[in-house]
């Protein structure tokens, strides 16, 4: 399973990764891609939303099902990816790359520590 080191994790298998200048891109895990099946639509916030940690920011949809994402941070959303509108399978095909979603200004950059680290992740999606 891929899990990379540098990432860190939510139990709602988001993954943040911290940017130069402080921003955090977010995208869903290898894990959570896998197990939605084939991605065929994604619903992102908008740029200058405020998101609350835990706060529904959208929706994605698979063969499988629909289910909302949640928010890692509390913050500005800054970007998000638009290229996922026209190729949600994106995100099946890049996880960690260009299937990212959105990127975050953290209100509280210290939230950050907060996050799992790889080790942890890997823990609950093998079920230690």
């Amino acid at each position: 399973m891929n899990i990379p080191e540098e990432l860190k994790y939510t139990e709602e298998h988001n993954w943040v990764r911290v940017l130069p200048g402080g921003a955090a891109q977010v995208g869903i895990t290898s894990y959570a891609q896998t197990q939605l099946g084939d991605i065929v639509f994604i619903e992102l916030p908008k740029v200058g939303q405020a998101l609350d940690a835990g706060q529904a920011m959208g929706v994605i949809e698979s063969v499988k099902a629909a289910t909302d994402l949640y928010s890692p941070l509390a913050g500005k959303v800054t970007a998000v990816n638009d290229e996922l509108e026209a190729s949600p399978e994106l995100i099946n095909e890049e996880p960690y790359g260009d299937g990212w979603m959105v990127e975050i200004r953290p209100s509280d950059a210290g939230a950050l520590n907060d996050l799992l680290d790889a080790a942890k992740y890997q823990g609950i999606v093998s079920g230690g």
